[in-house]
């Protein structure tokens, strides 16, 4: 589920507990918890309800100005819409990871299965070394040249580099990304295990 910045941030400060969607089925399911710009949101509820049930404070709840204000952001279907009530669940947890740096063998090791699978998954070859390669000599370059220089479409760059983000290695800056502390490590590692040396 995506949030806007500002309400993923509203739901982080207590401000937005809810959001309306309109889906031909439930997309999320109370319990479950996704990333947000904010941090990490849980999903407590979810129930279908007919337009007319969003009062105006239930539409502050959700962010907007008021019933009819919400009600205009739904897309125009058939489709039901869904009442979700959202909390804040903590701090993308990503952030803690990116910063560890002292990596155990177990982690050393369950690192490099990861890599690997995510290298014999893709259908472009090998791409996680290279790619955090071109981060470390580039950092803070538009993705538009990082993808260019490895010959790949931006938008499946940008795809791989979430990837990598995901298991804290890189993070994203204003314009193009860094490796982080962990994924300074990683690289370090793979560059001393490299056939031949780095």
């Amino acid at each position: 589920m995506l949030l806007p910045a500002r309400v993923a941030h509203g739901v982080a400060d207590g401000s937005v507990d809810l959001a309306f969607r309109t889906w031909k089925a439930a997309r999320v399911r109370a319990g479950s918890t996704f990333l947000s710009s904010a941090g990490l949101i849980e999903i407590r509820s979810v129930r279908k309800v007919d337009v007319e049930e969003i009062s105006d404070d239930e539409a502050h709840r959700a962010g907007f100005s008021s019933a009819v204000a919400a009600v205009g952001k739904l897309r125009r279907t058939d489709d039901p819409v869904f009442r979700i009530e959202l909390g804040w669940a903590g701090p993308d947890p990503r952030i803690a990871l990116r910063a560890d740096d002292d990596l155990s063998d177990d982690d050393i090791a369950e690192l490099r299965t990861r890599l690997q699978r995510l290298d014999n998954r893709s259908s472009h070859g090998p791409w996680t070394r290279a790619t955090l390669q071109l981060i470390a000599r580039r950092p803070a370059v538009v993705s538009t040249d990082l993808a260019a220089e490895l010959g790949r479409p931006r938008a499946d760059f940008k795809l791989d580099v979430r990837k990598l983000k995901k298991l804290g290695l890189t993070r994203s800056l204003d314009v193009g990304y860094e490796l982080s502390p962990r994924g300074r490590a990683v690289l370090t590692l793979l560059e001393d295990t490299r056939p031949g040396g780095a």
